[in-house]
């Protein structure tokens, strides 16, 4: 009996936890940075395809995103710098996707022309790289 009353307590529990996140996510669990970048996740993904930015990354979740050039994106948001050269910030990462050689003048990463907008849109999905 005493085993039937934990299962039933542990799954009482995790329909609260579940609730509770629920409620402060708006129904939605992985949001990444979209409040901290001030971008959207989801038009992120759509501009890193039509950047082509997988030429030259692998890119989870985006299609064709098999590059060699630069390093894998896989787990960007867990990444303690940008660039090699600066802390992993929204304003930094916003700044590398928009002007790279402002941060590392002899990096290979091309200045692509990306907006500040589209560069928080860019910036909102890598950080749901986890």
């Amino acid at each position: 009996m005493k085993i039937g009353a934990i299962h039933i307590s542990a799954i009482f529990l995790a329909m609260a936890v579940t609730a509770v996140l629920s409620a402060c996510t708006g129904g939605k669990i992985n949001q990444g940075y979209t409040v901290e970048t001030g971008g959207n996740s989801q038009r992120g993904a759509a501009l890193i395809g039509e950047y082509r930015c997988g030429s030259c990354h692998i890119i989870p979740g985006i299609a064709n995103a098999r590059g060699n050039v630069g390093p894998p994106l896989i787990y960007f948001a867990e990444r303690t710098f940008v660039g090699g050269e600066v802390p992993n910030t929204p304003q930094n990462l916003i700044q590398w996707i928009r002007s790279p050689r402002s941060i590392e003048p002899g990096t290979a990463m091309p200045d692509l022309g990306v907006s500040e907008q589209e560069a928080r849109d860019m910036a909102a999905y890598l950080y749901t790289l986890r």
